[in-house]
């Protein structure tokens, strides 16, 4: 059992201390721990990260140039295929207020890659900032896969008219929650920024 589990496990333990721990870890570590949460530590962590901000600065750092990818290492709580990537980039043309990005995994060629635009929400109490499948980029890193649409076969089955909201954890890690068609899901998902 991992340590970051066995801090969620106990019901005495803060959000600063697990934001605590997981800052003092290097980069491997603080992915492997982060990997290692199953959905009751993750729906936990989604609860003590409540009213926690995110910045579209701590998914891709101010000194990341514009379509330079930043990976973030995911796991979540869906029955298979727990393990993937978000990727993440600042727009070709200096928009300030979004980000844009895409899905990484074994699922991509059956579903694919499920284009998104993150942006800043208006104090939404699910959390700052939301990962919009409703919409996608206009433009990608060479090294990305081609723009599709979320609203065709089979890719609406995974990504169609769905929102994420992200909370803070930590300096690298954030929790976050899917909504399908603005309801809440069960499913939580934890993210750790390269590096």
């Amino acid at each position: 059992m991992s340590r970051l589990v066995e801090l969620l496990q106990d019901n005495h333990t803060s959000i600063e201390e697990v934001e605590q721990y997981l800052d003092a870890l290097d980069a491997d570590t603080r992915v492997a721990e982060s990997r290692s949460l199953g959905p009751a530590e993750q729906r936990k962590l989604w609860r003590l990260a409540r009213g926690r901000k995110v910045t579209l600065d701590d998914i891709v750092p101010p000194d990341r140039g514009p379509l330079e990818s930043v990976r973030h290492y995911g796991r979540n709580t869906l029955p298979l295929f727990r393990i993937f990537e978000k990727r993440f980039c600042r727009p070709s043309g200096g928009e300030a207020n979004v980000l844009w990005g895409y899905n990484e995994g074994v699922t991509r060629a059956a579903v694919g890659p499920g284009y998104f635009v993150t942006r800043l929400t208006e104090k939404d109490s699910r959390g700052d900032v939301v990962i919009d499948y409703y919409q996608v980029p206009s433009e990608k890193p060479s090294d990305w896969p081609e723009i599709v649409s979320n609203d065709g076969f089979p890719s609406n089955l995974v990504y169609g008219q769905m929102h994420d909201y992200l909370r803070r954890v930590s300096r690298h890690v954030t929790i976050g929650r899917a909504y399908k068609k603005d309801r809440e899901t069960p499913n939580c998902f934890t993210l750790c920024r390269e590096g």
